[in-house]
Parts: C-alpha cells; structure tokens; sequence
C-alpha cells in the first residue's frame, strides 16, 4: 500500500522541491547569460590575417636534378664529337686530325680524376663517360685513315677487344690513383660481348663458328658475373650471359635438328654439351654463393633463383644434344624416344654429388622432356578415345576389319603410332619408379594409373589388333577399375577411369549389333555389381540405369519394333528406378534422375503417336503416384497429377474432342478436392488458396467458350453451374466461390441479354438513351448515401467469409 505522510510534512517535502527548482533556475540563467556574451564578441571581433600559402613542393630533388644535367651534357657532347669525326673531319690535315683527336681524348680521359679529387663524382662519370665514347670514335678515325683497306669485320673485333682492355686498365689506372668509377668496367664488359662474334663472322666460320662465339663469350660472361662483387657489372655480366648463351645454344640447336648426318650431328652436340656445361657450372656456383649469402635474404633469394635456372636450362641443352645425336643415328620416327631416352637418363643427377638446387633443376629438366613426349603422344590417344564417337551415325552397319578401322572412321591415324606409344608407358614406368616421398607418392601414382589407362586405350589401334580383342580390352579395363574403386579408400580416380572407359566402349560396340546387345548387357550388370558398394552406388547406380536404357532401346530396334512401342519398354527403367531408390540411400537422388531422364525419352519415342503417348503420360504418372506413397516424395504427387491431365489431355485430343470441360474438369476436380483436403486439416486455409485454382480452371474457359456458343445449352449448364457455386459459397460463406460463381454468372446473364438489348437500342428513339443514362445518374446520386452504406454492408458481409 502507498504511504501518504501527514499535511504538514507533505507540504514541508514541497516546499523544499520548489527551493532546489528555483536554485537550479537561477543557475542554468547565469550560464545562458554567458554564452550569449561570448557569441557576441566573437562576432564583433575582426577576421585575422591571412593563413601563409605553402610554398609549392620541389617535384624532384637537388641531387637528381645534377644527374639528369649531367646526362644531358655527356650526350650532346658526344654528340658532338659524332658529328665533328664524321662530318667534319676532312677539313682538317693529318697533323690536325691527331692533334684535335689527341688532346681531346687526352684532356677528357685525364678530367675525371681531377674531378674526384674535388669529390664531384657525378661530374667525373659524365665525362669519363664522354672520353670512353671519344676513344670508340678514334677507333673509327683510325680505321678511316690509317687501316681504310682492311676488313671492316675484323677491324671491328680487333678494336672492340682493345676498347674493352683499353678501358678496364682505364678503370684500374683511374682507380689507384684517385677513386673507382661505375662506369668504366660496365662499359668495357659490354664492349667485350662482340670481338669473338665479330672474329667468327670475319672468319666466315658459319653458324657452328657463330654458336661457339656466342657460347665462349656467355662462359666469359658467366665467370665475370660469379666472381664480381660490384653490383652494376654483375648485372651486365648476367644479362650479356643470359643473352649470348640463349642466342648461341638455339643456333646450336637448331643445327642439331638440321644435321644431315652424324657428322653434323656431333658438331652441333658438341655446341650444346659446351652451353650445358657452363650452364650446369653456373647453377653449382650460383648455389654456393646462395648458401654464402644467407645472411642477405636479397642476395640468397636470386641466387637461389638463377642456380635452379640455370640447371633446368643445363640438363635441357644435355638432352638436346643426346638427342641430337640418337635422330641422327636412328631411323625415321624415333626421334620422340630418342629423345624421351635422354630425358631418363637425365634423372641419374639424383646420384651425382651436386648440390640440392642444382640437381632439382635437372630433375625439372627431366620432367619437362617427358612431359613434351607424352604430349607428343596425345593425338595418338585422342584418337584412340574418340575415334569411335563416329560411329554414331554409321550404327550397325557392319564390323569393321580390325581395331584400327573402329576407331579411325572420321579421323586419320597419326604416322609412327608404336614409337609414340612408348612415351606414356616409360612415363608411367618412371613414376612409379621414383616417386619415393610421402608428398608425391600420391600425385605419382594418379599420374602413372592416368598413362598406363591411355597405354592399354590405344594399344589395340597401334598394333592393328582384331575388332574382338579391341572391345575385350576396354571391357576388362572398366571392370578392373570397378574393382580397384571398390576395394580401394580412394576410389575417385578408378571410378572416372571407368566410366570413361565404359563410353568409349559403348561407342566402340555401335558397329555390331551382337556386339552392341552383348556389351549394353555387360556394362549394365557391371555398374549395377558397383552399385553394391555404398561408396560407388551414387556413380554406378545412375550409370548403369544409363545402360539399361541404352540396352532397352537397342533391343527394341534389333526386334524391329517401332519408337512408340520401344517407349512402353523403356518404361521399365522408371519403375526399376522408383522400386531401388528407397533401398539406396546415398544415391536416392541420382537415380531418380536417372529413371526421370529415362521417362523423358520414353515420352519423346511416342510423341509421334497421340494414343501412345497417353498411354506412356498415364503409366509415368502412375509411376510418379507410387513414388509419392513415400513420406518423404510427397511433393512428386503434383507431378502425378499433371501427368495424369496431360494423359487425359491428349487422349481427348486424340479423340477429337472440342469442347474444353472435357479438358479442365480432369483438373478441376482433383484441384477442388485437394483444396478441400487442405481446408480439413488446416481451417484456417483461405478460400482463394483452396478453391480458386480449381474453379477457375473450369469456369473461366466455360465462359469464354459460352461467349461464342449461338446455342443456349453451354450458356444454361453454365448459368446453373455459376449459381450452384455461388448459393455453396453464401451457404459456407467462403468469399472465393461466392465471388467468382457470382462474376461469371452475371456475365454469363450479359451474354444472353445482349441480343436483345441490341434490339432494344435500335428500336428506341435516339433520345432514350441519353435520358436514361441522365435518370440513372440523378437517381444514383439522389440515394447516394444510402448505397454507400449498403455497399459497405455488403463488404463487411464479405470480409467475414473465408
């Protein structure tokens, strides 16, 4: 219960409320008083000056901008100098020539360590860079004056060897004396990549002189790169290394592949072995100065790098020329084993003592050789495996000679088959052979079991084996595969080998109908065998019901039967489906998809013949009932009951029925009394939902027949059915029923009154019509009120019903 204090002490309690509302007044006064003051002031206060502009940030810096001043300088002068030797030298006399040559060269290549001394180094490499383009351009000078008889090729070696000596003791001078320069040695390397290609082309030693040019200035190069420790000439040293050795070890291959004889063969292998050899000596140097440069992770990373690059590219210039070597000694067609060969051999790295980058990189190389071989071997197996997909449009029209005719209807064979053959068998070999880790044991065996598959697929064809031993081996084939997959924890890999296998096969067969009938039966009862195994059950299951109904209708064409009656024996494959679903928990849903693929066709193989295929839509919604008894089918008996209408559809058609409730009372009428089931069991189901669908179906179509009927009989069963229907829906008080039974009553009453409204209209005076629209209007709008509350009577009537 509330307590209430005595009057005085209550009226004490207010008046203390009223003294602490007052005080907190007074104060949120005062602080309002203050902020109004300081608004003012701040507003009274003049604007401040200007905030400073920044100043526009340098877009590069000091440093950068001498450079770039620099490099411009160095190349305008140079310039200028090409200019004056090129154009302007026949001016001058010979006593001029030399002295303007002589003391230019002399002042610029002596400037550079005056300039290191005062510490402008930049300025030092611009002009040490102009004296080194000054001394190339008196090598030019002097070949025109003094040397203008010789050989300009071997003018052009002899001067570059010099330019690139001249300089390195340029660079050594200048940098015991006053300070090392970046330039100089970069240049000098550069310079050095053309005396021996220049020699070799002066020489006219051909291309085998050119490759072993190219190759001894890559070694060249590789040994400056390995042992230099500037930055900029490894760099230059690594590319001059990478470029001439690509160039020179294509040249060199490609004399190999274009030997005439062992002669050449040996020449250009000789090439090759000399570009593996610096390439395998690089990989084993790269590596140790990788583990040297653990401590930098830069350095190890590209170290690490280029030892595996170079090995790849070591053991692929071995194989090269081995290979090179075998086609040369061999005869036609060996040339892919030859060099498969090679690539095996290749594998001995892994007993060598090289270090661990190195020999990886020619197991790579390995890899990728019998890679290419394999894929060498694949038009062989394509043909192999879809060679007989051409049979679809020859089907029993005869056993062809062997397995190579079955298999080459639309395709050609590819020339030298046995010697192609061999790379994916010694691949497989290899394989299994060597992968030895945990890691690849897998992969190594998925990949060896893929290539011993398309061995066996194309061995047949290859050897020209009887038609008979070209099914036998697929056929033993799938079954194996079945079998591994059945018994092994992994099973994908045979169950795709075998379902391959097994199309292949069926395609194979098509030629013969023994054959056809015999091995439809044989992978029908494999798969099905399968389909024992949980685990394989949702492949097999569905698989071989794809055989039955392949085997079905292959039996209804060798009995000679028809389409629409081979439709009736492909029904089995429905009903099979049905009855094995339940028992087949894992593959429940992919054979009933199966069995509702093979009830498609059936309805295809009768569409031809309206009778039949009534009959084929009853008996597929017969099976489609049986398949809703199950809890967990329901929804498939709307499925039932569209094929049992469309069934009952086309044999009215067939019958020639014209009028239209022949074709929506078989659907009315089982829509009406599922809406009435629906409404038993859950009351509070709406009458549109229950009943609409039905009656709509049947009176909608009723009435736009009616509307074109000049007889009276389709409008009076029409009225009376709509009446029926609307006194049931007042009755039930459902809103459904009531209003569409009353709509297409009071339209179906139009229709027959039109005629003689029509009549009316033309026998009145022109002026009735008028007048009575004027008396309607004014008598709706004089009772206005009072239909406005009936029309709300009659909604709220309405909104009650169901």
């Amino acid at each position: 219960m509330t307590h209430v204090p005595p009057p005085a002490e209550e009226l004490r309690l207010l008046d203390a409320e009223l003294w602490q509302l007052d005080a907190r007044r007074l104060q949120l006064l005062k602080r309002r008083a203050w902020l109004v003051s300081t608004l003012q002031s701040a507003a009274q206060t003049p604007p401040g000056p200007p905030r400073p502009v920044e100043p526009p940030r340098p877009e590069a810096s000091a440093p950068r901008v001498q450079n770039m001043l620099l490099l411009f300088g160095g190349v305008l002068l140079t310039i200028a100098a090409m200019v004056f030797t090129l154009v302007s030298w026949g001016h001058l006399g010979i006593t001029g020539r030399a002295l303007v040559l002589g003391a230019l060269t002399l002042a610029v290549l002596t400037a550079p360590a005056a300039l290191l001394r005062r510490g402008l180094r930049s300025t030092a490499e611009s002009v040490a860079g102009l004296g080194l383009a000054l001394t190339a351009l008196d090598a030019y000078a002097l070949h025109e004056t003094a040397f203008a008889a010789a050989d300009g090729t071997a003018y052009a070696a002899s001067a570059t060897a010099a330019l690139a000596a001249a300089w390195t003791a340029y660079d050594r001078a200048l940098g015991a004396t006053s300070g090392r320069l970046h330039l100089p040695l970069p240049a000098a390397l550069a310079m050095a990549q053309l005396p021996l290609l220049l020699w070799a082309i002066a020489a006219d030693a051909g291309a085998h002189g050119i490759s072993a040019a190219l190759l001894l200035t890559a070694g060249f190069d590789t040994i400056v790169a390995l042992h230099s420790t500037a930055g900029s000439v490894r760099s230059v040293a690594a590319l001059g290394a990478y470029g001439t050795g690509a160039w020179g070890a294509l040249t060199a291959g490609w004399l190999t592949w274009d030997a005439a004889g062992p002669s050449a063969a040996a020449r250009a292998a000789a090439l090759l072995t000399l570009g593996a050899v610096i390439a395998v000596g690089a990989a084993w140097r790269w590596e140790r100065l990788a583990v040297r440069d653990t401590e930098t992770a830069p350095n190890a990373t590209a170290g690490s790098i280029a030892a595996g690059v170079d090995a790849v590219v070591g053991g692929l210039l071995l194989v090269a020329a081995a290979g090179g070597l075998l086609r040369a000694a061999l005869p036609g067609g060996w040339t892919v084993p030859g060099y498969l060969a090679c690539g095996v051999a290749l594998l001995a790295a892994l007993r060598t003592p090289l270090p661990t980058i190195a020999r990886r990189g020619l197991v790579q190389a390995s890899a990728g050789v019998q890679a290419v071989a394999v894929a060498c071997a694949l038009p062989l197996v394509g043909v192999a495996l879809l060679g007989p997909l051409g049979w679809t449009g020859r089907a029993w029209s005869g056993e062809p000679t062997d397995a190579r005719a079955a298999v080459t209807v639309d395709t050609p064979w590819p020339t030298h088959p046995a010697q192609l053959l061999l790379a994916p068998a010694v691949v497989a070999a290899v394989l299994l052979l060597l992968a030895r880790s945990e890691a690849w044991r897998r992969q190594a065996t998925a990949g060896a079991t893929v290539l011993i598959w398309a061995t066996v697929m194309t061995v047949a064809p290859t050897l020209q084996l009887p038609y008979p031993v070209a099914l036998l081996l697929p056929t033993l084939t799938t079954a194996a595969a079945l079998a591994a997959a059945a018994f092994l924890p992994r099973p994908l890999l045979p169950t795709a080998l075998a379902l391959a296998t097994s199309v292949v096969l069926a395609f194979l067969a098509l030629p013969s109908e023994a054959a056809t009938l015999t091995l439809l039966s044989v992978l029908t009862a494999l798969f099905a065998t399968a389909s024992l195994r949980p685990h394989l059950a949702p492949v097999s299951a569905p698989t071989a019901l794809v055989y039955g109904t392949a085997l079905v209708c292959a039996t209804g064409a060798a009995a000679g039967w028809s389409p629409r009656f081979t439709a009736l024996l492909v029904l089995t494959i429905p009903v099979t489906a049905a009855l094995l679903a339940p028992r087949l928990a894992h593959a429940r849903v992919p054979v009933e998809v199966a069995g509702a693929t093979a009830a498609l066709l059936a309805v295809g193989l009768a569409i031809t013949d309206p009778p039949m295929l009534a009959l084929v839509l009853a008996l597929c919604g017969v099976i489609a009932a049986a398949v809703a008894v199950r809890p967990d089918r329901r929804a498939v008996g709307y499925a039932a009951g569209a094929l049992f209408v469309l069934a009952a559809w086309v044999r009215l058609a067939a019958w020639d029925v014209g009028t239209p409730e022949a074709y929506t009372l078989p659907v009315s009428v089982p829509a009406l009394l599922v809406g009435a089931l629906r409404r038993r069991r859950a009351p509070r189901t709406s009458s549109w939902t229950a009943y609409a669908p039905g009656l709509t179906a049947t009176l909608l179509p009723s009435l736009a027949a009616a509307w074109d009927d000049p007889y009276w009989t389709r409008p009076l069963l029409l009225g009376t059915a709509a009446l029926l229907v609307t006194l049931l829906g007042v009755r039930q008080r459902l809103q459904a029923p009531l209003v569409l039974g009353g709509s297409v009553l009071i339209l179906d009453a139009l229709h027959e009154l039109a005629p003689y409204l029509v009549q009316l209209t033309g026998v009145l005076p022109r002026w009735v019509p008028p007048a009575l629209a004027g008396l309607v209007l004014l008598t709706l709008g004089a009772t206005y009120e009072r239909r406005i509350r009936e029309v709300r009577r009659v909604r709220e009537v309405l909104g009650g019903m169901d």
